[in-house]
């Protein structure tokens, strides 16, 4: 039985291939992953080790223990003494970080965030790569990060404007660029850097991020510095680091084995289906060797022994094409970025291992069912000719329609707790994502049935259009309802989940568009990008962009983090008369004239709803704010619903948070341009008073919601790439089923040419027969990833904006039937090229 199991699949070595794609695509994919994810950590791992070998002893502040003031974590300056006067110790240096602001040659700071300011040290312990010039020495020299030479145009021998922790300008002449590769914050943002001295200067730090050690041992260097430390060896360091930058990998890989389990259950599918038209059309051999003597065992196990062959060779041939996917990512990301170096390409044998097992069992698992039904051919099968398996009108039968109810009712009621009845969030996302698996198993299982009335939809206008051959397409994609919806299901898997995406994304731009106006009614934002990111906008740009004509309305919103009742709240305030003028927020509970600038009383305060119900405020209750001078009393007036990230958590009137706190901890100006002012001719105002204040960006509603809108898009095309691998396996499986359809129909085929039908029209009617098969998987998957996008999009957050994007979901359907259409190429021009005669004689 194995020799003529071995014998058949020799005989049939492009029904072999044709049957291994959908395997290899799947087994790449998986096997791809592994080998980018795997030399990414391989990349990292050398990287980090390069850096921290140069380390004899390192001390880390402990995360565990509070070691210090929680606003300013780190090592305190006297620690390196210590440090130094331990025996052996040649040289110790405590590395430095904060924010130093680099002025570009626009006069504005660089980027959107301050740039990071880091002590250089000469020497051994110098951790980074000086790519050009030398490292800083003194206090009028810097050296720049070269991807932020590259972005401010700056080079060695310049002379830089750098703004220190007090929003001071000094003068550095630039004397190096480094590669800040294994400092992420750095390579993000940009980092100038000086030497010790002058970094403690310019960042205002106050204690060491870390020290780093030439000499001594660890157990003397634990000794002196004593608790809350922890202290590491070269080798220890350079593996914590290492392990540390692989999180980052490790859930690149766990998103994108995701999208490879999708694929191969699309590969599973279309696997099974395969088998169970080969089983089909090999009847009669199979009542043959049954005829001959071979048992039902023997039988089953020869179909398996194919279905194991098949997914060997898949496997074999997918962990090649994913060596060859994953040498292509990795060079993508090598152009991309140059923070770590990837040298050689790491193909494990886990790699090959999970490769080969996954394809194998997949494709065995799937040829199960099909092996079974071959079992049950009755040796009398081979003395008489058989009509077409799984033709005629398909019956749900009992316990399947029972089946498919129950799952349809649980995955309706999942999704209509998830997305109405539960609290946003998380967790009800998880619900009705476990709703929309239930619901597609309940479609998989009703699929059959729901064929010829979806064929019947789908084949409307090629029937009309297409004339005899048109008509006899629809009929055909509606003749064997269970073949025709285990094809077409692949595809809804892929477009389903397309068309969820899909409508996610245009949902959070609607959503983000419609907060963007209710929260920010000014056109315009400017913000002193100093200290942690923020600070204090300067008093002298306010007045100045009041006294523009071309804006109506010009405030401040002014902040501080305090204690209130003892819990760290955000409190804010809002300048003139802005509260209930521009900004309007909602009211939830108590007087809607507290939500009005002269409506807040002193002594009172509005509070943000999500903030009370965390800290258990109500409208009455007076909470203590921590202040400057001690405690005060702020009696709560109302209950306001737009989010705390937009006015604060807190709202005190002006003159009590100017009592209340010396200064603001960050500040921002709104800008409301009049009427008819183009918004050209407003931002270029706004840029002309800002103009003296280099560390004063300027920010556009507009420009926002653009860049929210573009990170959205940028989203939803990554899953559409990845996703269309599922696609790309669900259109082999339709070539596949046609390919086989063709030989199996070789008579019918030969008989409707002797009747007059052309080689043309054969060929029409092939292509007409996957577009209508692909029609039907697409329209099912954007039925079910339509319903499940307004479900996903209301279980994410309150007010919430369903958006339907109408040209993407029809195009998703127009692209479908196009690439059904592209994969009936091949198996239509076979058709057309058989000889009639030799074809009539077929048996």
């Amino acid at each position: 039985m194995l020799r003529t199991t071995l014998a058949g699949l020799r005989a049939h070595k492009l029904r072999l291939l044709l049957t291994a794609v959908a395997i290899t695509l799947g087994v790449g994919f998986i096997s791809g992953t592994f080998v980018l994810t795997d030399t990414m950590n391989q990349g990292v791992a050398r990287t980090f080790a390069r850096s921290a070998d140069k380390v004899d002893v390192a001390v880390q502040p402990d995360a565990a223990k509070d070691t210090g003031p929680k606003d300013e974590p780190g090592i305190p300056l006297d620690v390196l003494d210590r440090v130094k006067a331990v025996p052996g110790v040649t040289q110790a240096l405590g590395t430095v970080r904060g924010d130093a602001a680099l002025v570009g040659k626009d006069g504005k700071t660089v980027g959107d965030l301050p740039t990071v300011g880091v002590s250089v040290p000469s020497g051994r312990l110098l951790r980074y790569d000086v790519t050009e010039g030398r490292t800083p020495s003194g206090a009028s020299e810097a050296v720049l990060g070269k991807d932020l030479a590259d972005r401010s145009g700056y080079k060695v021998g310049d002379t830089v404007t750098v703004l220190d922790h007090a929003n001071r300008p000094h003068r550095f002449t630039v004397v190096g660029l480094v590669d800040f590769g294994i400092d992420e914050e750095a390579g993000y943002r940009g980092g100038v850097g000086f030497d010790g001295a002058t970094a403690l200067a310019m960042t205002g730090a106050k204690k060491y991020q870390e020290i780093d050690i030439l000499g001594g041992s660890k157990t003397a260097v634990k000794a002196a510095v004593g608790g809350g430390y922890e202290v590491y060896t070269g080798k220890e360091l350079g593996k914590r680091l290492a392990d540390a930058a692989g999180a980052d990998t490790e859930i690149i890989q766990a998103g994108l084995l995701i999208f490879g389990l999708v694929a191969m259950l699309v590969s599973a599918l279309v696997i099974y289906n395969t088998f169970s038209i080969l089983i089909a059309q090999r009847m009669r051999e199979m009542a043959l060797l049954r005829c001959v003597g071979a048992t039902r065992r023997q039988v089953f196990g020869g179909v398996v022994t194919e279905a194991f062959a098949v997914g060997l060779v898949g496997s074999v041939l997918g962990i090649v094409a994913g060596a060859g996917l994953g040498a292509g990512a990795v060079a993508v990301m090598t152009r991309l970025t140059d923070e770590v170096r990837m040298d050689g390409l790491a193909l494990s044998a886990r790699t090959i291992a999970i490769g080969l097992a996954v394809g194998v069992v997949v494709t065995v698992l799937s040829a199960l069912l099909p092996a079974r039904a071959a079992t049950r051919i009755a040796p009398v099968a081979a003395l008489r000719s058989e009509t077409e398996p799984g033709g005629g009108r398909f019956r749900l039968g009992a316990v399947r329609t029972a089946v498919a109810v129950l799952l349809g009712a649980a995955g309706l009621g999942l999704g209509v707790m998830g997305s109405l009845t539960m609290a946003k969030g998380q967790v009800a996302m998880y619900t009705v994502a476990l709703a929309g698996a239930v619901f597609f198993l309940a479609v998989v299982t009703a699929m059959p049935a729901l064929v010829r009335p979806l064929g019947r939809l789908a084949g409307a206008v090629p029937a009309r259009l297409g004339g005899v051959p048109g008509r006899l397409a629809v009929a055909n994609a509606r003749r064997s309802p269970r073949r025709t919806a285990t094809t077409t299901i692949a595809l809804t898997v892929g477009i389903g989940l397309m068309s969820l995406f899909a409508v996610v994304a245009a949902s959070s731009k609607a959503t983000s568009a419609e907060k963007l106006a209710e929260q920010y009614p000014a056109e315009f934002q400017v913000q002193a990008r100093t200290g942690d990111g923020g600070g204090r906008a300067p008093q002298g740009l306010t007045e100045a962009l009041k006294k523009r004509p071309e804006f109506s309305d010009v405030f401040e919103l002014l902040a501080k983090d305090a204690k209130v009742d003892g819990k760290q709240t955000n409190v804010a305030s809002l300048t003139g008369s802005a509260l209930g003028g521009v900004l309007k927020p909602k009211l939830v509970h108590g007087s809607a004239s507290a939500l009005t600038s002269g409506g807040l009383k002193p002594g009172t305060g509005v509070v943000e709803k999500g903030v009370a119900e965390r800290h258990g405020m109500s409208v009455g209750q007076t909470v203590q704010v921590r202040t400057a001078h001690g405690t005060a009393p702020v009696k709560i007036a109302a209950v306001f619903s737009t989010p705390a990230t937009t006015l604060g958590a807190l709202i005190v009137p002006e003159a009590d948070f100017t009592r209340y706190f010396a200064a603001p901890d960050d500040s921002a100006i709104y800008i409301k341009d009049r009427d008819g002012v183009p918004p050209d001719a407003a931002r270029k105002a706004v840029e002309t008073a800002a103009r003296p204040y280099p560390a004063a960006k300027v920010y556009s509603s507009a420009e926002f919601e653009k860049s929210v809108s573009d990170a959205i898009d940028m989203m939803l095309m990554i899953f559409g790439g990845l996703l269309g691998l599922a696609i790309v396996i669900a259109l082999f499986g339709i070539a596949n089923t046609l390919t086989l359809s063709v030989v199996e129909r070789t008579r019918e085929s030969a008989l409707l040419r002797a009747l007059g039908l052309t080689r043309r029209q054969l060929r029409r009617m092939l292509s007409v027969e996957a577009l209508v098969m692909a029609v039907i998987g697409a329209f099912t998957g954007v039925v079910l990833g339509v319903a499940f996008g307004w479900a996903a999009t209301n279980a994410m957050e309150d007010d919430a904006i369903f958006s339907l994007p109408y040209l993407q979901v029809t195009g998703f359907v127009l692209l479908a039937g196009a690439a059904g259409v592209l994969a009936a190429v091949l198996p239509a021009r076979r058709a057309a090229r058989a000889s009639i005669v030799e074809s009539l004689a077929h048996d």
